[in-house]
């Protein structure tokens, strides 16, 4: 019997064990991943409170370290179904089953996918979601990245000093992502935007050979003789398996507000996979101590 089990290891699920551990409560940590979450594919963190610069890995390190030296169990295996039974919750894994009194969920979020015919097909063979993990196999070739976010315009930075040419391609005329990352962008002479821009067509049989693209201004459709296709177009929850023990929104995210605590006792939330408006490192670490003191308050009243 554990105090809080946590359901993810990003950096909520982290943050929690932390807080959690420091608040004397014995916490474990599952996650069928590994530590981290999406952030170890950052290669540079700049927007991190009290860290000037730090790489995504070695951040996410530092945070695993810090939650294990405190004492806090992690198991590299995904919890498949959790069952609330009052007092108890039980979270089964494939092989095993761990019960504890409070449960946080922060399962993250996954990288949401084009859409397009034979895309997961091309997956690994052209089409990547991780320009820092696959940036390194188009050396010297033409690639494009989609997306408007930060990530994207990370990304096509990473891949602008392997590749040969980058094409980066926004469904809008404007980025979402910040302006100082845009103007580096603008600087680089092997970056080509298209903007009001949209994939529409991988081409290639066992690899990508070029991506066809269309403008939505002026219909227009060219023809990109790339290898490589990273696709940076936002993510998605994952927390379908569990939609019978927490509410989820219409798109899939755990209802639950600023409290982290959702309407199951004893249940609670944290980081991307929760509805929220802003979805960013220091926020997932903020919900993950919110969410563990509350743990902490929920097992305290229960001990009265």
């Amino acid at each position: 019997m554990y105090d809080i089990i946590i359901i993810g290891a990003g950096p909520a699920g982290l943050s929690a064990a932390v807080y959690g551990q420091r608040g004397g409560k014995n916490t474990l940590i599952l996650d069928g991943k590994g530590y981290g979450g999406q952030i170890i594919n950052t290669p540079e963190v700049e927007n991190y409170p009290g860290i000037k610069s730090v790489s995504g890995f070695q951040l996410a390190s530092q945070m695993y370290e810090q939650a294990v030296d405190l004492g806090a169990e992690v198991i590299f295996e995904k919890a498949e179904t959790v069952e609330d039974c009052g007092s108890v919750k039980v979270v089964r894994t494939q092989n095993r089953q761990y019960e504890a009194k409070a449960v946080i969920f922060a399962t993250g979020a996954k990288n949401r996918p084009l859409g397009l015919d034979r895309e997961a097909q091309l997956t690994g063979a052209g089409v990547s979601y991780c320009a820092a993990c696959d940036g390194a196999f188009f050396r010297g070739r033409d690639v494009a990245v989609v997306g408007g976010g930060n990530t994207a315009l990370e990304d096509a930075e990473v891949l602008s000093g392997i590749a040969n040419k980058v094409y980066l391609i926004h469904r809008r005329d404007t980025f979402r992502g910040d302006l100082a990352n845009v103007k580096r962008l603008q600087l680089k002479d092997n970056i080509e935007f298209l903007l009001d821009t949209v994939p529409v067509e991988l081409t290639g049989e066992h690899m990508v050979e070029g991506l066809r693209v269309r403008n939505v201004k002026t219909e227009e459709e060219q023809q990109l003789d790339v290898s490589g296709v990273f696709v940076a177009i936002g993510q998605m929850p994952d927390n379908k398996a569990f939609e019978n023990v927490v509410p989820l929104d219409r798109t899939g995210y755990i209802e639950a507000g600023e409290s982290c605590r959702t309407e199951r006792a004893g249940i609670f939330t944290a980081g991307d996979c929760r509805t929220k408006k802003v979805r960013q490192l220091a926020t997932a670490a903020a919900d993950g101590a919110v969410a563990a003191l509350a743990a902490i308050e929920y097992i305290n009243g229960m001990q009265k």
